[in-house]
């Protein structure tokens, strides 16, 4: 089991070293001194494969997860191989960063992989300590337009070496904070095909119907009416602002605000800027209950996303990328209509007809036109609570994520340094 942690508070405790200041009974070596690096190669591409004909192929850190890759294809004549527990190692652009070999592969030229020689070293150690050290090999990186790093400046590397059993120890402790993050990964993920299968039940069918009938946009409930949105909302383009004018005057939405992850906008994360006279502007305030559309991205999937404004205690206003849908009648759920609105179904309709240049719009025209089902008022909240409840199930888990990857860094930072060491526990 893993030991406790003692922080080292005495500098008699460290040395002097050319990295710096590090634990007495801990070294500085060259990475080739405690490793073998394996440069990769591109194979022939008449031996790559989508059959499983092969080892899996990787070709550089496009590839990366967190912690293992995910092959895309096969090589039937592997030239250079990474081993399992290999540190796989980006050497051309973006360099630096490193994932796991989870088992034996190739590796193209794009990869290096490091073998450890395990008398001196733990794999998952240094698999770590380049995790935090990793983008030091942009400053040895070479070419002005395509940074790459050659063999000779991974073997060169210095690395801190602390006793093996540490090493190790430290390496578990990172582990044990990395599946505890898996787990709640695996939590996220669970929720969202949750939240994906409600949504698809509850915006078609609704809650407890028998009777259905036939539309111009598919089959709904019996009581459920088809109405377009420019017949329950009216729409609004937002203002325009100049760079210049950033970081002073009144709060506004801009398009990455809109982009939450729940249905509601966050006041506290929005920027200002100067937009003059607000006698002038005082016509794109914003109320509780305004929906915001992204009107215009730079990718397909951005355009049409849509978020509630749930208020704030001062003035805000929206940007002009973004279109304001202001609900003009009573029985109608802004909550309700912002899920049902980012609803693959209805997006696509939304889009469909924004062209397929690199910047996408949609248009007051395209949202006005769209045709939406309405059920009654009671039932558009009773969904929309169902909804909201599974959405703060997943925001508690992406805080409890974001709670572990803080202890981690922590931790990395800590304990990769000899800050804070590890008290290993011998037997007998």
């Amino acid at each position: 089991m893993v030991g406790s942690l003692n922080k080292s508070e005495k500098m008699d405790d460290f040395k002097k070293t050319p990295i710096g200041k590090i634990p007495e009974d801990w070294e500085v070596v060259r990475l080739g001194d405690v490793s073998q690096i394996v440069m990769g190669q591109a194979p022939p591409s008449t031996t790559y494969n989508n059959e499983g004909v092969g080892l899996p192929f990787l070709q550089g850190k496009a590839e990366f997860g967190e912690i293992y890759p995910s092959p895309k294809v096969y090589c039937s004549k592997p030239i250079k191989v990474a081993e399992k527990n290999d540190i796989l190692l980006s050497v051309r652009a973006p360099v630096g960063d490193v994932n796991l070999a989870p088992f034996r592969c190739c590796i193209g030229r794009g990869l290096a992989a490091v073998r450890v020689k395990k008398e001196r070293l733990n794999y998952l150690f240094l698999f770590y300590y380049l995790k935090l050290n990793g983008k030091k090999f942009e400053n040895l990186s070479s070419g002005s337009t395509f940074k790459a790093i050659k063999k000779e400046d991974i073997e060169n590397f210095p690395i801190l070496l602390p006793p093996l059993e540490e090493q190790r120890k430290i390496a578990e402790i990172l582990s044990t904070v990395d599946k505890a993050i898996e787990k709640v990964d695996e939590a996220i993920a669970k929720t969202e095909r949750l939240k994906k299968g409600l949504m698809q039940e509850l915006l078609t069918k609704g809650i407890g119907h028998t009777e259905f009938k036939d539309t111009e946009i598919g089959r709904i409930p019996k009581e459920w009416k088809v109405v377009r949105l420019g017949n329950i909302a009216s729409f609004k383009n937002g203002l325009n602002f100049s760079q210049e004018s950033r970081g002073r005057g009144i709060l506004f939405i801009n398009v990455p605000d809109v982009f939450s992850e729940g249905i509601y906008i966050d006041p506290n994360k929005l920027e200002r800027a100067d937009f003059g006279n607000p006698n002038k502007i005082s016509q794109y305030y914003l109320k509780p209950g305004d929906l915001l559309f992204v009107r215009s991205s730079v990718k397909r999937e951005g355009v049409g996303w849509v978020s509630m404004f749930k208020g704030c205690k001062e003035p805000v206003v929206f940007c002009g990328f973004l279109i304001r849908a202001r609900i003009e009648q009573n029985e109608i759920s802004s909550e309700f209509l912002t899920y049902l609105l980012r609803y693959d179904r209805y997006r696509k309709l939304l889009v469909s007809g924004s062209g397929t240049v690199a910047i996408t719009n949609i248009t007051q025209e395209s949202l006005k036109s769209l045709k939406i089902p309405l059920p009654p008022i009671e039932e558009q909240q009773k969904i929309a609570e169902i909804l909201s409840t599974v959405d703060k199930k997943l925001e508690l888990e992406r805080k409890r994520k974001e709670k572990l990857e803080r202890i981690k860094k922590g931790l990395m930072n800590d304990l990769l340094t000899g800050r804070r060491r590890v008290k290993v526990e011998t037997n007998g």
